[in-house]
Formats: structure tokens, sequence, C-alpha cells
């Protein structure tokens, strides 16, 4: 039985389940059996919207959030930024959300082959530079952990390595920064049973790897 708060909202275990639930679908070309139509869905949701989670991923077109884990209108309250960074105005957007609706689970989610982590590797490395401040910003907020793959994997450590380590680092760091970045969403963990997890989607399988904070 799932451990179903007071007030109605999915746990943060059920929603996580029910987006495990949902991925397996997806890779098995599978839908909801349940799944109310979109006119149906579309006609409840001007009354109230209950998302059952808060995704934070990245805007890549290949990893649409409610395809990938099989939910529809309503159910996912999602924040699209390349390379899923955290800035005040998604750290805000999670806040909003969280105490609007109780939303108890908030998904970073990153993804193979992430062109800003490719981006940010150049830099690292070699020194390329971005083409714009405004990239060079998403570049330099996902700067810190991808030095410290490079750093530790070695200047000489193979690129696919580089990647797959720098992509789930990158993951790991925004789930830090709203761990500990955002008064509210501390207190919301430490007394409302709130959970930040991170998260990897593959572009080759379509799986989605929950790997940090599960």
């Amino acid at each position: 039985m799932f451990d179903v708060p007071s007030d109605g909202m999915p746990s943060a275990q059920e929603a996580l389940d029910r987006l495990r639930e949902g991925n397996r679908r997806f890779l098995q070309s599978l839908h909801r059996p349940d799944a109310p139509s979109e006119l149906t869905a579309r006609i409840a949701l001007v009354v109230k919207q209950e998302p059952l989670a808060i995704i934070l991923s990245c805007s890549d077109s290949r990893v649409p959030s409610e395809l990938v884990f099989d939910q529809g209108m309503g159910d996912l309250f999602v924040i699209r930024v390349a390379g899923n960074i955290v800035a005040p105005s998604m750290v805000g957007s999670v806040e909003f959300a969280a105490s609007a609706f109780g939303t108890r689970l908030v998904v970073v989610m990153g993804h193979s082959q992430c062109g800003a982590i490719q981006a940010t590797l150049d830099y690292v490395q070699h020194g390329k530079g971005a083409p714009s401040d405004n990239i060079r910003d998403l570049v330099e907020r996902c700067r810190s952990p991808v030095e410290t793959v490079v750093s530790v994997a070695g200047p000489d450590a193979p690129r696919e390595r580089l990647m797959r380590e720098a992509v789930r680092a990158n993951v790991r760091n925004s789930c830090d920064h709203l761990r500990h970045g955002s008064a509210l969403l501390e207190r919301l963990c430490r007394e409302d049973g709130m959970r930040i997890v991170g998260a990897e989607y593959s572009l080759e399988t379509g799986e989605v790897d929950f790997f940090e904070g599960v």
C-alpha cells in the first residue's frame, strides 16, 4: 500500500514508483490503460492541477518528460533549461510548485550526450569559448562539477567516460543546490516528506536511471 499524505497528494515514494512504472511502459511502447482522454483531462485541469512530480530537465528536444514517463496533461510540473542547471528562476519555479500544489517529489533529470555538458567539457579541456554571454552563463553553471570530473579522471581519460561521469556530476550538483540553496525546499525535505532525486535518461535505450537520492 502506498503511503499517501493526508492531503491526498502522492508521497514522494509513490510518485517515484509511478514515474518508474511509466518509464517501463515507455520502453515497451505501452500506455497507461486508465489514462483519461486529452479532452477530459483538459476540462478537469481548468479548475486545478495536482502534479505528482516536479521535473527539472534539459531542454533537449529528445527528452520530453511526459512521454518518457508516460504521463498526461497535469501530471508533471516540468521546468526545462539547457544542461538542467539551477539558477534563481529554476529554484523559484520548484519552490512555487512545491508550495502551491504540495508536490513531494522533485526530479533533476540529465541525459546522455548532453550538448551543454559537451560545451562545458570543450571549455574546461580546451578553453573553447561560448558564442554568447548567455551561453557562457550556462557553461559557468556546469563548470564546477565538470572540472572535478576531469581532475579526478585525468586529462587523457576517454571522452566517452568524461561525458558519462560529467552528466551525472552535473545532476548531483543541481540536486545539492536545490536541497541546500533554498530554505523553503530544505524545510519541506526535513518536515514535509519532500525528496529531491537525480536521474539520467539514456537517448540510446530510452531508460531512466534514478541514481541520486533514491
